[in-house]
């Protein structure tokens, strides 16, 4: 098991969201999980951040849970992490931002984080 450093912009402390969900994979397939949330102090065990700019390590992926719209105001933040590739999640799509990711050469996919978990694709 190759532990990796995943930050999950749009965790939710909300049981019923995939991004609560995403936590709750990811760390019991035992990587680092930095969850970005503005006010949940912690969510599955792992203390929350309440901004990009708060985690302080090399970022192996950042999975995107947030909106077009949420993802476009962060794009600057997001980028300057240099994370070695971006999980858009369903909904979560956002074409500049992939455009942009792509020309710094971050890997950028479409895709859903629990089902590459499930499947042995992350």
């Amino acid at each position: 098991m190759n532990k990796k450093n995943v930050v999950v912009l749009g965790a939710s402390p909300n049981e019923d969201r995939y991004s609560n969900k995403a936590v709750h994979d990811l760390v019991s397939h035992e990587h680092n999980v930095y969850p970005i949330h503005p006010l949940a102090s912690e969510i599955h065990g792992q203390s929350c951040y309440k901004q990009l700019g708060d985690v302080n390590c090399d970022v192996d992926t950042l999975t995107l849970y947030v909106g077009k719209r949420r993802s476009t105001d962060l794009m600057t933040e997001i980028l300057s992490m240099k994370p070695n590739r971006i999980i858009m999640n369903p909904g979560a799509e956002n074409d500049v931002l992939e455009s942009k990711a792509k020309e710094l050469d971050i890997e950028v996919i479409q895709g859903c984080t629990l089902i590459m978990l499930r499947t042995g694709q992350f």
